[in-house]
C-alpha cells in the first residue's frame, strides 16, 4: 500500500475517490492531494474522509484501492465522508484461493531476545503462577489468594512477576461436553500450561458443569516441567475443602510451595524464531488504517522473517478485506478454511438478529470510521505481506510458524484471551481512540495512530505511530514496534504493566447459550 503524506490530506491509493485528513480541517480549506486540488465544503476531523471527486448516489466509495462502501446521496468534491452519505450495502468479493502467494521473505537469523526456556521447550517471556478459576462461583476465591501475595513476590523472587488470578463468568449453565463446554476448555487449558506461566492451580466450586476432571482429562493437564518431574495439576474443591475460608487457606500454602520452582529460572538468550506475536487494533479510528496497522504489519514481516510468528485475528473484522488474505494463502485448503469461518460468522449472526455491519463502534464511527469494510481493510493490514499459513479454531493451540489467523471475535479481550490460549507470548496492540489494554501474562504493546491521542495518553501509549502523518516513512515506524518488542519480550515493562492492567481483561469468548 503506496502512500503519500500532505500536510493536510493522505491518498492511500491511486483507485481512490477520497482521502484521510491527517490533521482537523476547517470548512473552506484547500486540500491538494492525488495531484488536484478541493476545497472543503465542511470542517473534516482528523482521520475522517473528503470526497476527491464526484461520487454518484449509489456508486463504489473507493478507500485502499478497495470498496469500503456506497454512496447514499451524490457527493461532491470537497464534501466530507461519513455516515450521512455513505453505507456498507452489499457486493460479492471474488475468492481466488492461493492466486498470490508472496514469496517467503528474506530470513533473519541473527535477532534475539532474553526469554524464558520451559522445560518442555517452549519460550515465555513473562514467569507468573496462576490461579484458574474453573467457574465464576470460584471466581473469588481465587482472587483472594492471589491477593494474599500481592507486590511483595517479586521482592522476595525477582524472576516471578506475579500471583495472577485468572477470572471467568462462566463454567456452568452450557451443555455438558458441547462446544461451549470443549472451548472453555481449550482456553482455561491454553493459560495453565502457557510458557509464560510457571506453575498453576485450579479451582472450582465442585458441582459445576465445567468439572476439573473434564478439563484435566479433556485437555491431557499436567504442571509444567520436564517429562521426568511432570506432575498432575494442582486442584482444589471449595465445597472438599469445607468452604471459602479454608479454601483460601490451602491456595495460599500450594503457591507459597510453588514459588521457590518458579522463582528459581533466569532470562536466556532466545532466538527471535520462538516469538509468537498476537496482533489486535481496538478504539480504532479513521487512521488505523493509515499509520499504526500498516506499520504493524511491517513487524510482523520481521518476525515471521526470523522465523517466528504473527497472529491476526477477529473474524468480524476482516468481513469485507477476507478476499485479499485468501489470495496470500498458502493453499486454496487454507484459504477455503477462512472464508468458511466467514460463513459461519454471517450465520451466527444472522440467527441472533444481528449485522456484522453493526460492528464500528460509535468510537470508532467518531474517529472516521464508517464501515465494516473500512474497518476490515485497514486492520488486515497488521497481518502484514507474508503468506497465509494457517487457520486456527478460538484458542487452539497455534504450532504453525509464519502469518496465521485465528477466528476470534472482535471484541478485544475475548479476542486476545482467544491468542494468548494458542501460545501468543506478545501482543501488540493499535488503537486511535485510545484503548487502555492489558492481558496478563503476556505484555501489552500499545500504539498510537495519532499524535495528539498519543500525547493525551503518554501514560498508556508505548509508541506513536502517528508520526506517519508528519512525513515518517511506514517502514520506518515498523521496525521502531519490531525493536520494541524485542525489548519487551526481554522483560521491558509496558505502559500497562507499570499500572498493573491485565488481570480483569481473561474473557474467554462465550458462545451461548446459557442454561
Amino acid at each position: 500500500m503506496a502512500t503519500a503524506a500532505t500536510t493536510d490530506a493522505v491518498h492511500l491509493h491511486a483507485d481512490d475517490n477520497l482521502a484521510v485528513a491527517a490533521r482537523p480541517l476547517e470548512a473552506g480549506t484547500t486540500v491538494a492531494a492525488a495531484g488536484q486540488s478541493v476545497i472543503l465544503s465542511r470542517a473534516v476531523p482528523l482521520g475522517h474522509k473528503m470526497a476527491l471527486r464526484p461520487i454518484a448516489c449509489d456508486e463504489r466509495v473507493i478507500k485502499y484501492g478497495q470498496t469500503i462502501g456506497f454512496a447514499t446521496q451524490t457527493i461532491q468534491p470537497g464534501d466530507w465522508v461519513h455516515t450521512h452519505n455513505l453505507t456498507a450495502g452489499q457486493f460479492d468479493r471474488k475468492y481466488e484461493f492461493a492466486t498470490e502467494i508472496p514469496p517467503a521473505p528474506e530470513p533473519i537469523s541473527d535477532r534475539t531476545f532474553l526469554g524464558y526456556r520451559r522445560a518442555d521447550g517452549r519460550v515465555g517471556t513473562r514467569n507468573y503462577i496462576a490461579v484458574i478459576s474453573t467457574v465464576n462461583c470460584s471466581a473469588s476465591v481465587s482472587r483472594y489468594v492471589a491477593r494474599r501475595f500481592g507486590s511483595s513476590v517479586s521482592a522476595e523472587y525477582p524472576n516471578v512477576d506475579g500471583v495472577l488470578a485468572l477470572t471467568h463468568k462462566g463454567g456452568c449453565g452450557m451443555q455438558f461436553d458441547g462446544e461451549n463446554h470443549r472451548q472453555l476448555d481449550r482456553v482455561l487449558a491454553g493459560f495453565a500450561r502457557h510458557p509464560n506461566v510457571g506453575a498453576y492451580l485450579l479451582i472450582g466450586l465442585g458441582c459445576e458443569t465445567g468439572t476439573t476432571v473434564h478439563l484435566i482429562e479433556n485437555q491431557g493437564l499436567v504442571q509444567l516441567g520436564s517429562p521426568a518431574t511432570r506432575r498432575p495439576p494442582i486442584v482444589l474443591s471449595i465445597q472438599d475443602c469445607g468452604g471459602i475460608a479454608r479454601t483460601v487457606e490451602r491456595g495460599v500454602a500450594e503457591v507459597a510451595k510453588l514459588l521457590p520452582r518458579v522463582g528459581d529460572v533466569r532470562r536466556e538468550p532466545i532466538a527471535a524464531s520462538e516469538l509468537i506475536l498476537g496482533t489486535e487494533c481496538g478504539g480504532s479510528d479513521g487512521n488505523s488504517g493509515v499509520t499504526a496497522n500498516p506499520a504493524l504489519g511491517i513487524a510482523s514481516d520481521l518476525v515471521v522473517a526470523c522465523g517466528g510468528t504473527a497472529i491476526l485475528s477477529e473474524t468480524p473484522e476482516i468481513y469485507g478485506a477476507e478476499h485479499l488474505l485468501v489470495r496470500r494463502a498458502r493453499s486454496a485448503e487454507i484459504g477455503r478454511r477462512l472464508v468458511d469461518r466467514i460463513v459461519w460468522w454471517e450465520q451466527y449472526t444472522g440467527q441472533r438478529g444481528v449485522q456484522i455491519d453493526n460492528n464500528p463502534s460509535p468510537g470508532n464511527k467518531a474517529g472516521g470510521l464508517t464501515t465494516i469494510y473500512e474497518k476490515s481493510l485497514g486492520a488486515v493490514a497488521k497481518g502484514g505481506s507474508t503468506a497465509l499459513c494457517e487457520v486456527y479454531r478460538y484458542a487452539d493451540p497455534v504450532r504453525e510458524k509464519g502469518f496465521v489467523f485465528m477466528d476470534t471475535p472482535g471484541y478485544d479481550p475475548a479476542s486476545i484471551t482467544g491468542m494468548v490460549a494458542g501460545g501468543a507470548n506478545c501482543v501488540c496492540f493499535t488503537t486511535g481512540r485510545g484503548s487502555c489494554f492489558g492481558c496478563k501474562p503476556v505484555p501489552s504493546i500499545k500504539i498510537a495512530t495519532n499524535t495528539p491521542m498519543f500525547e493525551r495518553m503518554k501514560d498508556d501509549m508505548d509508541l506513536d505511530a502517528g508520526v506517519i502523518l508528519s512525513g515518517t516513512p511506514v517502514e520506518q515506524v515498523g521496525r521502531q514496534i519490531f525493536e520494541l518488542l524485542l525489548e519487551v519480550a526481554s522483560g521491558r515493562k509496558t505502559k500497562s504493566e507499570q499500572q498493573d492492567v491485565g488481570e480483569e481483561e481473561f474473557a474467554p469468548w462465550d458462545l451461548g447459550p446459557t442454561l
